[in-house]
């Protein structure tokens, strides 16, 4: 019994301390979120680099490596251009659509 008093509060800690370390589905390490501020700059720059794109238009944010595209834009083939171009960026494992037309 005193075995037990005395180890529980122990293991309760080190499994508290351990879990403290272990990152979380919904936070991101370090360098998570430095790789995704890198992918996010070059899908601007591509897109900033298609003369066909109104980069202003464009927002983009990425997550755990998933670009999502937002804004409006003027025309369906503009909305396309982004997602293929944000797509072709080496990193990019996806890319949600969340562009709407003007």
């Amino acid at each position: 019994m005193k075995f037990t008093k005395r180890i529980a509060p122990l293991l309760l800690a080190a499994f508290v301390g351990l879990s403290g370390c272990a990152s979380i589905s919904k936070q991101e390490g370090t360098g998570e979120y430095v790789d995704d501020t890198v992918l996010t700059t070059k899908v601007k720059t591509a897109i900033l680099a298609e003369p066909t794109l109104k980069s202003s238009e464009i927002n983009v944010e990425t997550y755990k490596g998933v670009v999502q595209l937002s804004g409006f834009v003027g025309s369906e083939q503009s909305a396309r251009k982004a997602l293929e171009v944000a797509r072709s960026v080496k990193g990019v494992k996806s890319v949600q659509n969340a562009i709407h037309l003007k």
